[in-house]
């Protein structure tokens, strides 16, 4: 399953696909524990503003895909063997789903729950989605060394 061998398309059907290899129920799990504590925190700390809600979920989202995605490039006992193979094979494009993701996911947060705008929420979340894109795209590039030598 080189990459030569398909489109456009059926290598963002692919990249869709690998991301599901990811231990998304720990994710969820830890996801949920970071934001409780960010909200805690803030809560505890008197910082009541509109942001109260949207800065937890933007963390627990971003700790949410960062876990399911580095643990997708790091897991052995996966199903399907060929998926795994073609994520190790493209680091960055299999990174892509889940930075995607995480973006929209926190403008949305950022837009309904706290008092940014929507282009404000775009720029800033690119942020956090650039720095998930970079870490899974680099533990998947030192992997793929790593296995050729």
């Amino acid at each position: 399953m080189g990459n030569g061998d398909l489109s456009r398309s059926e290598s963002r059907q692919v990249a869709v696909a690998a991301a599901t290899l990811g231990p998304w129920r720990t994710a969820a799990a830890v996801g949920t524990v970071v934001g409780g504590a960010a909200l805690g925190v803030d809560i505890v700390t008197g910082n009541w503003s509109m942001d109260i809600l949207a800065g937890p979920v933007g963390l627990g989202l971003f700790f949410f895909f960062l876990v399911g995605t580095v643990g997708g490039r790091l897991r052995r006992d996966t199903g399907d063997r060929r998926l795994q193979r073609w994520a190790d094979e493209h680091p960055w494009q299999s990174a892509l789903p889940a930075a995607g993701a995480l973006w929209v996911l926190n403008t949305l947060a950022m837009t309904l729950l706290g008092s940014s705008g929507l282009f404000a929420a775009l720029f800033t979340s690119l942020l956090p989605a650039g720095l998930l894109l970079a870490v899974a795209g680099v533990v998947g590039s030192v992997k793929q060394a790593r296995r050729r030598g």
